[in-house]
This record gives C-alpha cells, structure tokens and sequence, in this order.
C-alpha cells in the first residue's frame, strides 16, 4: 500500500471489523479491511473471499478482492497472540444512495434503480446455483437453530421465544434444492452496494453475513428495505400498491437473470418474518456483544411485537404502524 492515503472509516453499531479507505492517484481506490474479532473461522473469511472472486470473475456486480503479494485473498497476522485477518477489495464505483441524499439520477425514473436491484440480485443467484465452493461458509440452520435462540433471548419473552421456534419448524420443512437454496448475500441492501450515477451501475460488497439460504430471503430483505421511499405515507392502501408496484418492478430485473418459482415467491410473507428474526437476533446480540443491559429500544420494541402478534410484512399494513414514528413502539424493560 505504498504511497496510498489510508483514512480510518468511521464504524456503526455492531461493527465487525476495522475498515480503511485506501487512495492514490492514478489507480483505483481500495478498502482495506482488518477483522479482530473472534467471532469467524480463518475457513470462514477463505469462504466469503473465495465467493466474492467467484461471483466477480463470472460477471457478478461485485467488488472484487485483491489478491496479497503472495497471491492469497486472505492473510493473517498475529501480533500479542491475537490473530486479525486482513483482506484488501477494490473500491466499488460510485457511492451510496445516502451519501447521494437518496436522489437517484437526474432525469431518470427511480423504476430503473429498482429494476437493477433485482437484476443484480438475479445474477448473483443464478451463479450460485453453479457454485461448488472449496471452503463451505455456513449455512442459515448453523446460527438460527433452537439451542442458539433458547439462549440468547431471556425467557422473560417466552412468547417471542416461542414465535421463533415456531417459524423455525416452518423453515425447516422448505425445500432447499438446488433453485431455491444456495450461497446468498444475507444482507442486501443501500448500505452495502455503491450506484455510478452516471450509468445507473449497482456494485455490491460486505458479504460479511453471506450464508447458505434461500434465494427467497434476499428478495425478502430488498422487500423490507424498500420500505423507506413511502413510509411516510399516512394512507396504507397507498402503500400497499406502491410496494406491489415496486417489488413487481424488482421481479423484472430479477427474472431478467434468473428464474423463481412462483411457489417461493408465494411465501414473501414468510420470509419477510425471517428477516424479521434476523433484526431482533441481531439486536440481542449487540446488546450481548455491548455488554449492555437488556434493555430494548422503540425500534427493536416494534419487531418484537410484529413476531410475537404475528403481523405480517413488518406491520407496514397495519394498524400498529405510524407514518409519524416509522417502525417504532412503546419501549419495554425485559
């Protein structure tokens, strides 16, 4: 990294890694990336890389990892008997929806950004359909499995608990074939892919949570995601057709990739409670990893009570949603 300008990225709450941006002139841009938890397997990280060079190299919008002088897309280095792992990416093109005030390109119908989620995501998982990794990364039962959440949520919520395993059973009765089940990013959304608002191009990166799921949970997630643009909207019939409209929108640039039966697509309602589980598991575990006390917010209060009332798609069609205080609820002491 001789003669880049390596600035610190400033972290988020239940961040992983240490993250630098890494310039010089007359190259592209890089982001370097330092894990120092114990919390992932040296065969993991090898898995997620191995993923990324994989997607990149059959024409995945993704950005790709740089091989070390040594040639290797991991290294390690142990220093006071700690050992971090280290990877290097290429800077994805563009920037975030956010860092753009969430304007799309001027001039240009915002359907085209949503057309290109889809058709992103679609490529990715065709791909994975043809993928035999040589490390494994884990696979969704691994970290969502009973034992896990009897764990980590406190038995004073009981029913939350109880909902959990619930649609636990469900899951495990789903079909994982070859069409439905494979590699999958786990964590699509804004925050993590850049936009060229020049060409409307999509580059997705931190794969950190990548996994073996269903195809179905990434569409869910961009479903849940795609929230935001009409969350303010007070009328839900208004908000209903517009997240009809967008996700029929992102289904055409998926399917412009790849195939989904309509039998999986059937179960977005499901899948979008899973994602819900995701949100309340990953909120308990910042608040373990924080040693914080067990004490949750209006926005994790609100999740809590869309799985423990089984209210679907996130409550946005609810009664119990606000248009004043979005995905909000009263907060609770566990």
């Amino acid at each position: 990294m001789e003669g880049y300008e390596i600035t610190l990225v400033k972290g988020h709450d239940g961040g992983r890694n240490v993250i630098y941006s890494c310039e010089k002139e007359g190259v592209n841009a890089k982001i370097l990336r330092i894990a120092f938890l114990n919390d992932r397997s040296r065969e993991d990280f090898l898995a997620e890389v191995e993923y990324i060079r994989y997607l990149f190299e059959y024409g995945g919008s993704v950005a790709n990892v740089v091989s070390s002088k040594s040639g290797k897309l991991l290294e390690e280095i142990t220093h006071n008997n700690h050992t971090f792992f280290v990877c290097l990416f290429e800077k994805a093109r563009g920037k975030m929806l956010v860092e753009n005030n969430y304007q799309y390109r001027e001039g240009v119908p915002i359907t085209e950004y949503y057309y290109n989620c889809g058709k992103v995501l679609g490529k990715m998982h065709q791909l994975s359909k043809c993928y035999n990794p040589v490390h494994r990364r884990y696979s969704f039962f691994d970290k969502y499995n009973a034992e896990y959440i009897d764990k980590l949520i406190p038995n004073s919520l009981y029913l939350l608990k109880e909902k959990l395993l619930e649609l636990l059973k469900i899951l495990e009765g789903l079909d994982k074939n070859r069409d439905s089940f494979g590699m999958i990013h786990f964590d699509y959304n804004d925050g993590n892919y850049s936009i060229d608002f020049n060409t409307g191009e999509i580059t997705v990166y931190d794969f950190d949570n990548s996994c073996f799921g269903w195809y179905m949970y990434d569409l869910a997630d961009l479903w849940t995601h795609g929230v935001g643009w009409i969350q303010f909207e007070p009328d839900a019939d208004k908000r209903k057709k517009f997240m009809d409209d967008y996700f029929e929108t992102v289904l055409q640039g998926y399917r412009s990739e790849t195939s989904i039966d309509n039998s999986m697509l059937d179960k977005l309602p499901l899948f979008t409670k899973v994602t819900l589980m995701e949100n309340i598991i990953d909120g308990f575990e910042c608040m373990m990893n924080n040693g914080e006390e067990l004490e949750y917010d209006e926005e994790l209060s609100y999740l809590i009570k869309c799985m423990e009332d089984d209210i679907p798609y996130k409550g946005f069609f609810h009664e119990v949603y606000s248009c004043e205080e979005p995905f909000e609820y009263e907060e609770r002491d566990i």
